[in-house]
């Protein structure tokens, strides 16, 4: 007679809690821990922080007979063949089954940012991308894609969304941020959650918290943020994801506040996510986290101490290998200094969400999905026409002041940059190619990458374009000793002379600058790159300037993974584009924008400085934050956030509301006609904001509240309404992070920006009756239609 865990009758928590009860200490233990095949051989440069530092060979034979909670990146640690590797996996997942008495498969997870982190998989837009697409819908269907391709060949978790709200650009993970407004960073984040879960996949949110808001832009750096900014701009994205995205994995961050890390705040990862927010899934650790609490945060001695701070604080999962929660959480628990119910809680959620993903099923079967025998296609046309979708989406016209965009069909083109002929300039870090890949030059990307100028010369085929590098690829600088300094400075002369003498020829000069992404260093945009201001990285700079001096019009392309201070050329391009590490399909996408097939309809997800400094700098801003006469600096950017241009034009008419009074627990429709005013089909993007002119706290002059995209054919109109609730005007107001929402005036602004000078329309609204507390019940999302 089977077990009572083995009963797919039963509700999951009853099962586990069945099972736990038959499980010895060293067998609970087995299942708070991962084991990360091949990492221990892999050559070359870390791919998670410190791996070779800290990673440690592992006893696989020893460890199995007790079981194991998961397996980590076995697709995404090495190019592997999807078909071999979903059945190098099956054989895995049947060796560790085989291995222990209960027959508990693991639970595989991968990185899943930019879509499934394997060879040949898809390689979808950077979240920045997402961000500047204003387009949840998309991004959803775009990650139950991505869902399906990782569930295909037997991954169960993915380590996506990234949910840190952007405070510094300067910050290198900027590229897997979603944008610097927590509305939009929350909406778009809990759409690509919503994909992930339709498609069987457990999402994980990252990192929590406050990891965006580090000291000096630094990667790991202490975040200097009172309670007040952590609840409003930090964690409301986390709160969507969980309660509207139905996420059920959420991952620790690197960084203190106030001193106390992540990994080891019972308030944050207990008594707010689980006590406060309802939480049910696991909590896993960022790579090595646990072992940082000894290592680098310095708040623990040994091992088993850090396990104990983490496992207390309720961190139930040690990733990507065990060194804390085998041994010597083990030798703690049975020398009575860790409780074996902290373990228990832990194994507890473990088991309870392997029993909602069938691993415990009876019928269970380690056999892959796929036939190891067919081609697996990850990488197949519906994939890469959404990743073409959503590049197109990205792509943001900043400035269009010269009439040279659209490029003419039959143009003389100069395309000059380091970046025009290089697929890299397309990808982020966590992309394979770039992730991964980049260790491995002798094999293939895996997918194909246009560049910019192979697409433009597919997207013009009767324009005459030419092509020069102009300077080195932006990334780190040649070590000490590897060439001739004379000659690197002749040849970086004569790359500039020959792109002068082409841009000078031409017709037009297309300038392609930007990032080129990478790991800890190794490039200008990726995790542990982070800059310390916001100038073109390396020789760009001065690139444009020699380009503008030839007279012909130039045309900025940026292709990066954040913003650049592009002040010193404000009024002297003749257009700016900018594209975030578009993905596989970028270099069609901004072909197609140039050309005028695609016409551009992303919105900046941060906003573009005009000079290198001022950092941090946001838009969400009280009074004082912005320009005023009590300080010499100027923060105010030179693209604001929210701001994008079309090929067309458009008018907003007749704005107005069911109401001008609503009760604090009431709601209204806020609605105007948008209309094509011009020759072109386009895409008007209408942001709503909200302005409060007296609080409790000082607010922001303005914060996105609402958003949707207008698709109108030339002379076509729709009718958009924003269903706002008085719950959206709440705000934190002292340590606890009370939310209330108060009666009084209030002004809803209709902006095509974050900027005042970009508001096309005011709604007065007056909220009635008596002030309210919310909490993370509260209404969270402003529902817009387009009629």
């Amino acid at each position: 007679m089977p077990h009572p865990w083995q009963d797919t009758s039963l509700p999951a928590e009853d099962r586990a809690d069945d099972l736990l009860s038959l499980m010895t200490l060293e067998e609970k233990l087995a299942q708070l821990y991962s084991v990360w095949p091949g990492s221990e051989a892999q050559e070359g440069e870390d791919v998670a922080p410190l791996q070779h530092e800290v990673a440690e060979d592992v006893d696989l034979d020893g460890l199995l007979p007790h079981g194991l909670g998961q397996l980590t990146r076995p697709f995404g640690t090495a190019p592997v063949d999807p078909a071999e590797g979903a059945a190098a996996l099956a054989r895995t997942q049947a060796r560790i089954t085989a291995a222990n008495r209960f027959g508990i498969p693991a639970l595989v997870h991968e990185e899943c940012l930019t879509g499934f982190t394997a060879w040949h998989a898809t390689v979808f837009p950077t979240p920045l991308a997402w961000g500047a697409s204003f387009d949840p819908a998309l991004v959803e269907r775009a990650a139950g894609l991505i869902g399906g391709s990782m569930r295909s060949v037997g991954v169960h978790q993915g380590l996506s969304p990234v949910l840190d709200v952007v405070r510094d650009a300067r910050w290198g993970r900027t590229e897997e941020s979603i944008g610097e407004d927590p509305y939009l960073v929350a909406t778009v984040g809990t759409a690509y959650v919503r994909g992930l879960e339709s498609a069987g996949i457990v999402a994980t949110l990252k990192h929590f918290a406050g990891y965006s808001a580090s000291r000096g832009a630094r990667n790991h750096a202490p975040a200097s943020i009172g309670p007040r900014e952590l609840a409003e701009v930090i964690l409301p994205p986390f709160e969507m994801a969980l309660r509207d995205g139905g996420a059920r994995s959420v991952m620790h961050s690197y960084n203190d506040v106030d001193g106390v890390p992540s990994a080891a705040n019972p308030w944050l990862l207990t008594e707010l996510l689980r006590e406060r927010w309802g939480f049910t899934g696991t909590v896993v650790a960022d790579y090595f986290g646990v072992s940082f609490l000894e290592l680098a945060h310095r708040v623990a001695d040994s091992p088993g101490r850090a396990a104990a701070l983490a496992l207390a604080a309720g961190v139930d999962v040690e990733l990507p290998a065990v060194r804390c929660y085998g041994a010597p959480l083990r030798d703690a628990v049975r020398a009575g200094e860790v409780p074996e119910g902290l373990v228990d809680r832990a194994v507890r959620r473990v088991l309870t969400q392997k029993c909602e993903l069938g691993l415990l099923d009876p019928d269970w079967s380690p056999e892959p999905p796929v036939s190891a025998t067919a081609p697996v296609d990850l990488d197949p046309p519906v994939m890469r026409a959404v990743a073409r979708q959503l590049a197109e989406e990205s792509v943001v016209l900043l400035a269009n002041d010269g009439d040279v965009l659209p490029l003419a069909p039959d143009a003389r083109i100069a395309v000059v940059g380091p970046l025009a002929d290089d697929p890299a300039a397309m990808l982020g870090c966590y992309t394979f190619p770039r992730h991964v890949g980049i260790e491995h030059p002798e094999l293939p990307m895996g997918v194909e990458v246009p560049t910019l100028l192979a697409a433009l010369r597919a997207e013009l085929p009767d324009a005459r374009i030419s092509h020069a590098e102009g300077c080195a690829a932006p990334g780190p600088a040649a070590p000490a000793g590897s060439g001739s300094a004379g000659a690197a400075a002749l040849t970086a002369e004569s790359r500039l002379a020959q792109a002068a003498r082409m841009a000078a020829d031409a017709e037009v000069c297309v300038a392609v600058l930007g990032d080129r992404s990478g790991l800890f260093g190794r490039g200008t945009s990726g995790e542990g790159c982070d800059a310390a201001d916001l100038e073109l990285p390396g020789e760009q700079g001065a690139l444009l300037d020699t380009l503008l001096a030839t007279g012909t019009p130039v045309v900025l392309v940026l292709l990066t993974g954040r913003p650049y201070a592009l002040g010193r050329w404000s009024g002297l391009l003749a257009a700016t584009v900018q594209a975030f590490f578009p993905g596989e399909e970028g270099g069609p996408a901004v072909a197609g924008v140039l050309g005028g097939r695609v016409g551009p309809s992303g919105r900046l997800p941060v906003s573009v400085p005009y000079a290198p400094g001022g950092q941090p700098w946001t838009y969400l801003q009280p009074p004082l934050g912005h320009r005023n006469d009590a300080s010499t600096v100027d923060p105010t950017p030179l693209f604001p956030f929210g701001h994008g241009l079309t090929y067309t034009s458009f008018t907003w008419d007749r704005p107005g509301t069911d109401a001008a009074e609503v009760p604090t627990d009431g709601e209204t429709t806020v609605r105007l006609t948008v209309r094509n005013t011009g020759e072109r089909a386009g895409t008007e993007v209408v942001q709503l904001y909200l302005h409060d002119p007296v609080a409790r706290t000082a607010r922001p002059v303005a914060r996105l509240v609402g958003y949707t995209r207008v698709p109108l054919g030339p002379g076509e109109s729709a009718e958009v309404h924003f269903t706002f609730h008085a719950d959206l005007a709440s705000y934190p107001v002292d340590q606890d992070g009370t939310r209330i929402v108060e009666p009084g005036a209030l002004e809803l602004r209709l902006a095509s920006s974050s900027a005042e000078a970009d508001v096309h329309h005011t709604v007065p609204l007056t909220l009635t009756g008596p002030e309210r507390r919310v909490d993370h019940r509260r209404r969270l999302v402003c529902e817009a239609r387009v009629k």
